[in-house]
């Protein structure tokens, strides 16, 4: 994900949505979908209600090639969202719907920043802790055995060999790749794994603790491995290199080189 820095857009049903508040493009994906912050203003605000209403953001998602339509399900997100807020700090879903052009999810503003905001940026040390603590909270308390779905090796060679299948993973599907992929390492725990675990969807309060968690569309049971290979993955794309074992500090952890190569590996290709 990149912050837009060039003008954007602002999609119809985006505009309807954020009615008289204030929008501000805060991410752009890889796959062509954008996220919107929405403040409402103060003539927004019915009279009538107690408090006025809270920020919230709106992730709209084009349709495309079939692919891209099946990997961002903004429905199913919402689902795993709700699930999970009863144990941990995720968003709160407002909204959730599609037209002819897109789909869309509109959540509460979370009183935090990402690990990846200008603030934490410049702190790599305290945001890599923080995201290493907010994994380990993230696997201890959301339950595997009530979990309805899946982030399983099975599951993801699957969607490697579709997508390689679409011509997605052409230049790096080879013979060699798969013998790697079918020696997949033994379960060191297995958890509710976050599915995307990216530095920029770790949340930090103010004081550098981890705040919670955004962006939960991929999040099912798999092992720990697979959420702390992609977080130090992403250290390196966001803070620069040498801070992947501030991650296995904050989450307790010594680092296991093989799985990790092994789920980065499977990350790629996904």
């Amino acid at each position: 994900m990149t912050i837009p820095i060039e003008a954007v857009s602002v999609p119809d049903v985006v505009s309807e949505l954020a009615g008289d508040g204030l929008v501000t493009p805060a991410w752009r994906n890889e796959l062509g979908g954008l996220t919107f912050r929405v403040d409402p203003t103060a003539d927004a605000a019915d009279a009538a209600e107690p408090t006025p209403r809270a920020a919230y953001y709106v992730k709209w998602m084009p349709y495309s090639d079939r692919a891209t339509t099946e990997r961002v399900d903004l429905a199913n997100e919402a689902a795993r969202m709700r699930w999970a807020a009863p144990y941990t700090p995720v968003p709160h879903v407002l909204d959730v719907g599609s037209d002819e052009e897109a789909k869309w999810l509109v959540t509460a503003a979370m009183p935090a920043r990402s690990a990846v905001d200008p603030r934490w940026l410049a702190e790599p040390e305290t945001a890599a802790r923080a995201i290493g603590a907010g994994l380990r909270a993230l696997h201890d308390v959301l339950p595997v055995d009530e979990c309805p779905w899946t982030w399983s090796v099975e599951d993801r060679i699957a969607v490697a060999e579709d997508r390689a299948a679409r011509g997605h993973a052409a230049d790096g599907w080879s013979l060699e790749t798969r013998a790697r992929l079918a020696d997949a390492p033994e379960h060191d725990r297995l958890v509710v794994c976050h599915g995307d675990a990216c530095a920029p969807n770790t949340l930090l309060a103010d004081d550098g603790t981890w705040a919670g968690h955004v962006d939960l569309g991929g999040l099912g049971v798999g092992d720990r491995w697979a959420d702390l290979a992609v977080a130090t993955y992403s250290l390196g794309w966001n803070y620069g290199s040498g801070y992947d074992h501030l991650v296995y500090e904050g989450y307790g952890i010594d680092e296991d080189p093989d799985r990790v190569a092994y789920y980065r590996l499977l990350w790629d290709l996904g």
